[in-house]
């Protein structure tokens, strides 16, 4: 559903939205987000790949600086949200305006390390809002206070924190009880999954990476209602 209300969001779904990207979005990743959601949304030029696949966005949401004349003159006016400012990303203007029981976002992983480090920043920022990136190689997502994977032993499980974090784990080689994890200390990339896996965290800013064959078990996890929300940020 679209809203025109002023702060409101823009787009409501009862189901999952799929959001996109201008990046690169590989073979066979439109069609495997495009299954999986309700409505889709493009952040700027993610449009392009969408309305030449013949789908056209429910909503296409940014400054408009990369959506190109020939693909904005297809797509309905009452399609197009401009915001122009310049103090967030696309990737940020997008997610905020969306309002979903997840987003799982292609096109924007991968390419340029600034790009891929901005987008990070605002999936912790608006911790309020679960959200599912698609990479080539694994799916990223910011943990809910409470999350089940059921994932194949040996997976690699990845923590990185973007925040001090401390919480409890099962099911990983190196549990993290009684550390804490901070960008500037303890971190927990390429841990091992033993068997389900399942984290519990006292504070938001924990980033998770499994392999992208594991989304729809990470879907699964977030759509089971038992994971718990944090609450938005103060702004």
């Amino acid at each position: 559903m679209i809203n025109l209300k002023k702060n409101m969001p823009i787009v409501r779904s009862d189901g999952p939205i799929g959001l996109f990207g201008g990046g690169h979005i590989g073979p066979g990743d439109l069609n495997l987000v495009l299954n999986r959601v309700t409505s889709v949304v493009a952040a700027d030029g993610g449009a392009a790949d969408l309305v030449e696949s013949g789908r056209i966005p429910d909503a296409v949401i940014g400054d408009f600086d990369s959506l190109e004349s020939r693909i904005r003159e297809k797509i309905p006016t009452d399609r197009l949200f401009p915001i122009q400012e310049q103090n967030s990303t696309d990737f940020d203007k997008a997610l905020r305006s969306v309002q979903a029981p997840m987003v799982v976002g292609a096109g924007f992983l991968g390419g340029r390390l600034d790009h891929q480090l901005a987008v990070l920043n605002a999936l912790v920022k608006h911790q309020d809002r679960p959200c599912i990136l698609l990479g080539e190689h694994e799916v990223v997502f910011h943990a809910p206070p409470k999350i089940a994977l059921t994932v194949t032993p040996g997976d690699v499980v990845s923590l990185f924190p973007l925040a001090r974090v401390t919480g409890r784990s099962w099911g990983l080689e190196w549990p993290i009880d009684n550390l804490v994890l901070e960008p500037h200390g303890q971190v927990g990339t390429s841990n091992r999954a033993l068997s389900e896996v399942k984290l519990h965290l006292n504070d938001p800013g924990l980033l998770v990476m499994v392999p992208r064959v594991a989304l729809d078990q990470v879907m699964q996890a977030f759509q089971s209602g038992q994971t718990g929300r944090w609450p938005a940020r103060a702004e």
